[in-house]
C-alpha cells in the first residue's frame, strides 16, 4: 500500500495513523510471527444497517435469556478474549495499539453478562459514521450473535452508516451480511465520512 511509503510499520500503530489507515478502509492483523500487515481486500462484507436480519429463533433466544448487556465497560477484555484462540491475529502489539486507540474514543465493544460475568462480546474501531467490525468471541451459547443485534441496535440508534465486517461467514451471513465491491465500499466510505455519529 502506498502509504508504507510515508510511514513506518511501527509508525502505522500510532492511533491517529491507524484511524486513517481505517478511514480508507485497511484493517491490521499480525501474522503467526506476530508480525501486523495492513490489509485492504478489493471485495469487503458489509452488514446493511437498514435491511438487516435476526433469524426468528435468535429473537425468541433473546426475549428468554438471562443476558445482560453494555457498552465500552470492559473493552480490552473483550479483546484478550478474542485473542484467546490458536490461531490469533490479535497480537499483544496490536491490543497496545487498540489501548491506545481507545484514549481517543474510537474503539467500542459490546459486552455480555450472564450473573455478572463477561461470557461473550465484540469491538470494532469507529471513525465519523462507520463502525469497523474486528472480532468477537463467546464462553456460552447465542452470545456473540446476542453481542451483534446489540451492535446493531446501537449503530442505528446512533445514526451509523456503516457495518463493515470485513469477511462473509456463515454466522454473519445469518444477519443479512453481504459482500460488496471495493468500489460500492468506497461510496459508503465516503457518506460515512460526510455524518459523525457517537457510539457510546
Amino acid at each position: 500500500m502506498s502509504e508504507g511509503k510515508f510511514f513506518s510499520k511501527k509508525d502505522l500503530l500510532k492511533p491517529r495513523n491507524m484511524l486513517l489507515m481505517y478511514s480508507r478502509g485497511a484493517f491490521p492483523m499480525a501474522d503467526e510471527t506476530g508480525e501486523i500487515e495492513w490489509y485492504l481486500p478489493e471485495t469487503r462484507t458489509v452488514i446493511p444497517l437498514d435491511t438487516f436480519n435476526v433469524p426468528r429463533s435468535l429473537k425468541k433466544f433473546l426475549a428468554q435469556s438471562d443476558f445482560e448487556f453494555r457498552f465500552d465497560e470492559k473493552t480490552i477484555e473483550v479483546i484478550k478474549n478474542c485473542a484467546r484462540r490458536e490461531p490469533t491475529w490479535i497480537s499483544d502489539e496490536l491490543i497496545e495499539a487498540y489501548s491506545a486507540l481507545q484514549k481517543l474514543g474510537h474503539l467500542h465493544s459490546v459486552e455480555v453478562y450472564q450473573t455478572n460475568n463477561l461470557v461473550g462480546g465484540l469491538y470494532g474501531v469507529t471513525y465519523r459514521s462507520a463502525f469497523f467490525g474486528e472480532s468477537m468471541f463467546s464462553l456460552v451459547p447465542q452470545a456473540s450473535k446476542c453481542a451483534l443485534v446489540k451492535l446493531i441496535e446501537r449503530l442505528n440508534e446512533k445514526g451509523f452508516v456503516l457495518l463493515d465486517v470485513q469477511y462473509q461467514t456463515e454466522h454473519l451471513k445469518m444477519f443479512g451480511a453481504k459482500e460488496i465491491s471495493f468500489d460500492e465500499y468506497s461510496n459508503l466510505l465516503i457518506e460515512s465520512h460526510g455524518k459523525d455519529a457517537v457510539f457510546n
